[in-house]
C-alpha cells in the first residue's frame, strides 16, 4: 500500500512536504477548513515549488466554500507549478461547513460542482449557475497562468453514506475517507461506485486522470515493548481523531441526531463531557465557536479520558508492527490504495515511522 500524509496549512508546510518526499512518500494533503486552518492553496503553492515528485492534494474542498470557477483556478494554477501532481479532493464540506455553525451542501451540488471542475481544469467549458442566470464558462487564459494540459486526479470524500461514492461512481473518480478503517464498509462504498459507474455516460478523455484510487485518513501509534495500547502516548497520537468524531456527534446531536444515536453509552457520555467541557450545548447556536477551536490539533493533557479505547480501535492504527501491518493489509485487500496519516505529536518522525512501515 501506498502511503502519505495530511496536515493543516501553517508557515513552515514546505519544509514538511520536503521531509515527505525525501521519505518516498506518495502524496502530501493539506486541509481545507478556511475558519480553522490556513489556506491550502497558498500552502501547496511554496509545497509545489519546494518538491519535484510528491503529489499535492487539497483535502477537501467544496462548493459550500469555494465557487467553481475560483478553486478551478485555484488547481490549474497549482498545476503550472507542479504539472501532473496535483490532487483535489472535493466534498460537501462537512467539517469545514460546521465550524462556521452551517449544515454541509447537498450531494447533487457536490456532483454539479465536480462535473465543473473536471470540464474547467481540462480546458474545457462547463455551465455555471447563480440563480436563475446560466452561462457557459472557460478559462480565457492559459499559456504561463494556468495548467490545462496536464492531468489532475480528482477524489470524492465520503464520509456518513452511499450517496458521495455514487458521485465518485458517475464522474469516475476515486474516494477519500475520514478514519474509515472498516474494510466492510469499504466493500461497501466500492460497491456502490462500480453500481453507480455502470452506464454512467463517460467523461471527455482529453487530460483526464484516469485513476480513481481509495484513500483513507487515520493515525498511526506504533507500541513499545509492554507498551499500554490506551496509555498516554497512544491518546495523545491519536486523541485529534477521536475529539474531532466527539466533537461532530456533539454538534450534530440536535439537528441531525442518527450519527449520534449510533454511538454506545460509553460514548454518549463522553459526548456530555465534552459539551460540558467546552461550556456550551447541544443546541446552543454558537456551539461551533467552542467546539471546534484546535480542531485536529494537539490534545490537552486533561482531555485524554474523552479518548475512549472503542473510539481509537475504530479510527486509528495502534499496535506492534505486526498488528498495524495485518490491519493495513485487511485495509488494501479490502480496495484502499494509500493511507494517509495526520500526525499532530512529532510530523516528521511519525512521517518516517510510516515510510519505515510502508515504503
Amino acid at each position: 500500500m501506498r502511503a502519505g500524509v495530511v496536515v493543516a496549512a501553517q508557515p513552515g508546510v514546505e519544509d514538511l512536504a520536503v521531509r515527505a518526499e525525501e521519505l518516498g512518500l506518495h502524496s502530501f494533503w493539506v486541509n481545507d477548513t478556511p475558519m480553522v486552518h490556513g489556506d491550502p492553496f497558498v500552502a501547496l503553492s511554496l509545497c509545489a515549488k519546494a518538491t519535484s515528485r510528491i503529489r499535492l492534494g487539497i483535502g477537501v474542498t467544496s462548493p459550500a466554500l469555494r465557487s467553481a470557477p475560483a478553486a478551478a483556478s485555484g488547481l490549474a494554477s497549482l498545476n503550472a507549478l507542479a504539472p501532473g501532481r496535483i490532487i483535489c479532493g472535493v466534498g460537501t464540506g462537512n467539517t469545514a461547513r460546521r465550524t462556521l455553525g452551517m449544515r454541509p451542501t447537498t450531494a447533487a451540488r457536490l456532483e454539479n460542482f465536480t462535473v465543473a471542475l473536471q470540464d474547467l481544469c481540462a480546458g474545457r467549458s462547463t455551465e455555471y449557475r447563480e440563480g436563475d442566470r446560466v452561462r457557459d464558462i472557460r478559462f480565457l487564459h492559459a499559456g504561463a497562468h494556468v495548467n490545462t494540459a496536464d492531468p489532475i486526479e480528482f477524489v470524492v470524500a465520503a464520509l456518513l453514506g452511499p450517496k458521495a461514492a455514487a458521485v465518485a461512481g458517475r464522474r469516475g473518480t476515486g474516494l477519500i475517507s475520514f478514519g474509515l478503517l472498516d474494510p466492510t464498509a469499504w466493500h461497501a462504498l466500492h460497491d456502490t461506485r462500480r453500481h453507480a459507474a455502470q452506464g454512467a455516460p463517460r467523461a471527455p478523455d482529453s487530460h483526464t486522470d484516469s485513476r480513481a484510487d481509495s484513500y483513507v485518513v487515520t493515525s498511526l501509534h506504533l507500541l513499545d515493548e509492554d507498551e499500554d495500547p490506551h496509555g498516554d502516548a497512544a491518546r495523545d497520537a491519536t486523541g485529534h481523531l477521536v475529539l474531532s468524531l466527539l466533537a461532530f456527534a456533539a454538534d450534530t446531536a440536535a439537528d441531525t441526531p442518527a450519527f449520534a444515536e449510533q454511538l454506545g453509552p460509553e460514548e454518549r457520555e463522553a459526548v456530555r463531557r465534552l459539551l460540558d467541557r467546552r461550556g456550551t450545548t447541544a443546541t446552543a447556536p454558537d456551539r461551533h465557536t467552542k467546539l471546534y477551536p484546535n480542531y485536529l490539533g494537539r490534545i490537552a493533557p486533561q482531555d485524554r479520558d474523552l479518548v475512549l479505547p472503542s473510539l481509537m480501535n475504530t479510527l486509528a492504527l495502534v499496535g506492534t508492527r505486526d498488528d498495524l501491518l495485518a490491519r493495513i493489509t485487511t485495509l488494501e485487500q479490502a480496495g484502499v490504495d494509500e493511507l494517509l496519516i495526520q500526525p499532530v505529536i512529532d510530523p516528521p518522525t511519525e512521517m518516517a515511522l510510516l515510510a519505515k512501515l510502508l515504503t
